[in-house]
């Protein structure tokens, strides 16, 4: 089930650069806030692609942590970042520097050679409560203590990298939380899955998850935010994986094209984070240009 796991995680990935796509072409076509943008939102059939996307992404993420280990799962949720930029950058007339394929290929090739040096195996759905409270205290008290350092000021640039960890922190503990309950909807139906206590605690882990990443963006720049948070959600990820679902790796040798693997993912996301921020405007269409006009 390995390889399942890992072909409903690429398109979760897939699915969740679709949305965050198409949700920000719909959001730039819109002069309004608050509640008016929303309302305005709904009726727009590019948000409504971009809201099945993320509904999708939901979907794959629940299938791939079902069938396989929360330390392959995550990790290859990397990909939505150079997804988006390759989905985005058409949709919103933009182009990406040409040496920012570098970091595409840097994200991409690291993560195969991660992935399979690691080899991640052993995988169970459930984790006993003993196991369950020491880990969720360790992430709460992290992200506590990441939001109230950056809470006392300090370089834009630091206050985002802390704000992005605890966000990945968050994310990691939400996909925890949602492989345990998507076993019990697996194994035992509907109505355990609504009596189970992690279903409500992904819901309120995901909700914290995103409102620290929308503050970590407008705390500092993109550079700062997205190594902590690309590279935090799968450290974290694989730390809960041995800890709560008895996952292994590989060790030993393996441990150097692991390493060599995690440096180029490092690379290629640094490389991206600067390549956002000198990306390329395109000319609008001319049948755009008289819409807007």
């Amino acid at each position: 089930m390995i390889e399942l796991a890992a072909v409903f995680a690429v398109a979760g990935a897939a699915s969740n650069a679709v949305g965050t796509a198409f949700q920000r072409k719909a959001a730039s076509l819109s002069s309004t806030g608050g509640i008016r943008l929303l309302a305005e939102l709904v009726r727009r059939p590019v948000w409504m692609i971009g809201m099945a996307g993320v509904i999708c992404a939901a979907l794959f993420q629940s299938l791939a942590l079902v069938n396989g280990p929360l330390a392959l799962v995550q990790p290859l949720f990397i990909l939505e970042l150079p997804f988006a930029l390759l989905i985005a950058a058409p949709l919103m007339h933009r182009r990406l520097p040409p040496w920012g394929w570098w970091g595409v290929g840097g994200c991409v090739a690291g993560l195969a050679v991660l992935l399979v040096a690691a080899a991640p195996h052993g995988a169970t759905s459930q984790a006993p409560l003993a196991r369950w409270i020491p880990a969720l205290c360790l992430c709460v008290g992290a992200m506590a203590a990441a939001v109230l350092l950056a809470s006392r000021g300090g370089p834009p640039a630091r206050r985002a990298a802390l704000l992005a960890a605890a966000s990945a922190t968050g994310n990691a503990l939400t996909a925890a939380l949602l492989k345990s309950a998507s076993g019990t909807f697996a194994d035992e139906g509907f109505s355990a899955f609504l009596r189970s206590w992690q279903t409500y605690g992904f819901a309120l882990a995901g909700v914290a998850s995103v409102l620290l990443l929308e503050n970590a963006l407008q705390a500092g720049p993109l550079a700062a935010a997205q190594p902590a948070l690309t590279i935090g959600d799968a450290v974290v990820s694989l730390a809960l994986g041995v800890t709560l679902f008895d996952e292994r790796i590989r060790t030993g040798w393996w441990l150097v094209p692991e390493a060599c693997g995690a440096l180029l993912i490092v690379g290629g996301v640094l490389v991206l984070s600067r390549a956002v921020q000198r990306i390329i405007v395109l000319p609008a269409p001319v049948e755009q240009q008289h819409s807007t006009t």
